[in-house]
């Protein structure tokens, strides 16, 4: 049997505005999620190259386990396990109280899960400092929130700009993983017009240009940023 084409079906309500809705959701929740692990995974990424070995070993617990863990496992642990050993208020607020739990259950999942690689991306890159730059800025008198503010941290985050360009683009394509606690972003939103219209190749193709366009520009856009902020005395910096 012939498949019946109809591209038309992406431009009729409601599949229109199921689609432009996924679209939307899989932005916010990837733009918010990378913000969430940008923040947590630099503060993370500082603590792990603190010479303290305490602090250290606290990272290196953090990283492992958010690394090594499954995000989809972790979906489901910070959607069905966590509320359930909280208190007992707090626990009803999350699953009850709070609107679109599973909206905001996914930024934070997706963003601690990223969060542990843009740690080590950080660490590395203060490693790759010049450690005569430490030293210059210890001898000048700065303390270590100076060292790390002023010279080690925003160095280390122009080193690194590549592969945090992994990750961002990474973050959007996992954020289809989302459909699996109930939010309906892009691929689910796909996966919904295709029930009902029984049209699955148009609703996936377009699901796949989306992804790949958000691809695109992410990408222009993080190489233009790597090209204005490259640093010049770095391996790989643009000359």
């Amino acid at each position: 049997m012939n498949y019946s084409w109809n591209w038309a079906v992406l431009f009729q309500e409601p599949y229109r505005g199921w689609l432009l809705t996924g679209i939307g959701l899989t932005l916010t929740i990837s733009i918010v999620a990378w913000l969430v692990a940008l923040i947590a995974g630099t503060v993370v990424g500082i603590a792990a190259s603190l010479p303290n070995r305490a602090i250290r070993s606290a990272t290196a617990v953090y990283i492992g386990g958010f690394r090594n863990v499954p995000l989809l496992l972790q979906l489901f642990l910070w959607f069905f396990v966590v509320p359930e050993l909280l208190p007992p208020a707090w626990g009803h607020w999350l699953k009850r109280d709070l609107p679109f739990p599973e909206f905001w259950t996914s930024i934070v999942a997706l963003g601690l899960f990223t969060s542990a690689r843009v740690a080590v991306q950080v660490t590395s890159g203060i490693s790759a400092v010049p450690r005569g730059q430490q030293m210059a800025a210890t001898a000048s008198g700065m303390n270590t929130a100076q060292i790390y503010g002023l010279v080690l941290l925003p160095q280390a985050l122009r080193i690194v700009l590549p592969p945090l360009t992994s990750d961002f683009l990474t973050i959007f394509k996992n954020s289809a993983l989302a459909l699996t606690i109930g939010v309906f972003e892009l691929t689910a939103q796909s996966r919904q017009i295709e029930s009902y219209t029984f049209q699955g190749f148009e609703a996936f193709t377009a699901a796949t240009l989306v992804y790949l366009v958000i691809a695109l520009i992410v990408t222009a856009l993080m190489r233009g940023l790597e090209r204005r902020t490259a640093l010049p005395t770095m391996i790989g910096a643009a000359p």
